[in-house]
């Protein structure tokens, strides 16, 4: 009877989110007899009636009802619509993540264990009053810190998010080492811990910064908010297990100062690599300065254009691994020329609304941008000066680049200007190739992670440019 009822065909079926959708077949008094959901959800075929109690024919339960208990979870730690509402990579860096975090939440208890001891918890002859106005030093130095950081280096972090992420936790490490390191040295102990959470500072805004320009990387179905908010449940969760795993530590580690340092250790080694794999498991489809050059160094040796997993894999992840070029995207007009003649040697040969300037010693690219230029203009700029670059290293490049390279490095009889203005002609037919190469790599060529600043420009055309 059951093999005939599975043979019925169907009348409807749903589906939610990218689960197994689930049939429904009509019974023989003219009832819906639906699949039920958890036997589907296991691996298991075969048609399991569930009677409707009510309008919505599953008795007004919803899916997650009748599913397994990691299934529930599910829908209180992971974004609605996970797996299909973000990024493929979102899993493998939240499961690193939240291993760094639960080492951070139990290295951090060593760390506030010994500034609690430093300041006098615990004995009777230490001053409340002391005690307070260290305090007080400690998180003035903290503010002062989190507000010069952020105008210091606030534009540079949607550039390089994984690096500055790598970076803070890192930088958190070493402030957990100061505080752990501040009882030991107690004539100097407000200046460390004023050092370290200085650096804490740092690390809540580089941190917190980068975490926000992740989070819209993962969301893909505009629902930064919900990737948001179950990220910050998913971390909230493991520092409850990170402080009840913390509670019983302490009073095995509180009598042996040897054996916190040693634990201390262990856990600031597991915390780096965890980060480590974590940023690693990221695969961002945008370019910066690094991926960009990764995947055009690739272009021009071998004719192939990187995608977006092999170049996220390949990416230095020190934010001073860049090789010795200089790439400035948008400087002022002012700082390139100071006569009618520089500005007629700028304009001339560049048929694109940019004008390129370049220091062979040092190596250092500037580029001023047209009030028109939009991002596929500012991707051809950034190539244009990382081409230059290929010209002064190493390595195949193709015909028409060989030869260029060849007459920079025979001495400086041909001027910089007239090298940069061949190199338009070569991207003139080099560029749209590459352009499309991207584009069918997977990556976003729509928008960029280039560093680029406000200034603008506009210019007589060259006689050369072509007016179409």
């Amino acid at each position: 009877m059951a093999d005939g009822a599975s043979r019925e065909p169907q009348l409807c079926s749903e589906q939610f989110g990218s689960r197994a959708a689930r049939g429904c077949l009509a019974a023989a008094d003219g009832s819906l007899r639906w699949e039920a959901w958890g036997w589907r959800w296991w691996g298991f075929s075969g048609l399991f009636p569930a009677r409707p109690q009510g309008r919505d024919g599953g008795g007004g339960a919803t899916p997650g009802a009748a599913s397994p208990p990691l299934s529930g979870l599910s829908t209180v730690f992971l974004p609605q619509g996970f797996p299909d509402s973000v990024s493929p990579d979102y899993l493998p860096y939240q499961l690193w993540d939240s291993v760094q975090a639960f080492a951070s939440s139990l290295a951090g208890s060593l760390a506030t264990h010994a500034v609690l001891l430093g300041i006098g918890v615990g004995n009777a002859e230490a001053s409340v009053s002391a005690a307070t106005a260290t305090w007080l030093v400690k998180d003035s130095a903290g503010m002062l810190g989190r507000i010069i950081f952020a105008w210091w280096k606030g534009t540079k972090l949607d550039c390089n998010a994984k690096q500055w992420r790598l970076f803070a936790d890192i930088l958190n490490d070493v402030a957990m080492f100061l505080e752990i390191m501040a009882p030991i040295y107690p004539m100097f102990f407000t200046m460390i811990v004023c050092t370290s959470n200085l650096a804490k500072c740092i690390v809540s805004v580089a941190g917190g910064a980068t975490r926000a320009a992740l989070t819209m990387h993962q969301a893909r179905r505009n629902n930064m908010a919900d990737v948001s908010a179950k990220d910050s449940s998913q971390e909230t969760l493991v520092n409850l297990a990170g402080l009840l795993v913390s509670l019983l530590m302490l009073p095995l580690v509180s009598a042996s100062p040897g054996f916190s340092l040693g634990c201390f250790f262990f856990l600031t080694a597991l915390h780096i690599y965890a980060n480590y794999r974590a940023v690693r498991a990221l695969v961002l489809e945008t370019l910066n300065e690094g991926r960009l050059r990764l995947v055009l160094k690739h272009f021009l040796q071998r004719g192939e254009v990187l995608g977006p997993t092999s170049a996220n894999q390949m990416e230095p992840l020190w934010t001073g691994c860049w090789p010795s070029l200089s790439l400035s995207l948008g400087v002022p007009l002012h700082r390139l020329i100071s006569s009618v003649f520089e500005l007629q040697q700028l304009v001339e040969g560049h048929q694109e609304p940019y004008l390129l300037h370049w220091d062979k010693s040092p190596s250092r690219v500037q580029v001023v941008l047209s009030q028109t230029a939009g991002p596929e203009t500012i991707l051809r700029a950034a190539i244009h000066g990382l081409v230059l670059e290929a010209l002064q290293g190493e390595g195949p490049l193709p015909t028409e680049l060989t030869e260029l390279r060849n007459q920079v490095r025979a001495g400086p009889e041909k001027d910089s200007w007239v090298i940069v203005r061949e190199i338009h002609q070569v991207l003139d037919k080099l560029f749209p190739k590459f352009l499309k190469g991207l584009q069918d790599a997977g990556w976003k060529t729509e928008k960029h992670q280039l560093e680029v600043d406000e200034w603008r420009a506009t210019w007589l055309l060259s006689p050369e440019k072509k007016i179409l």
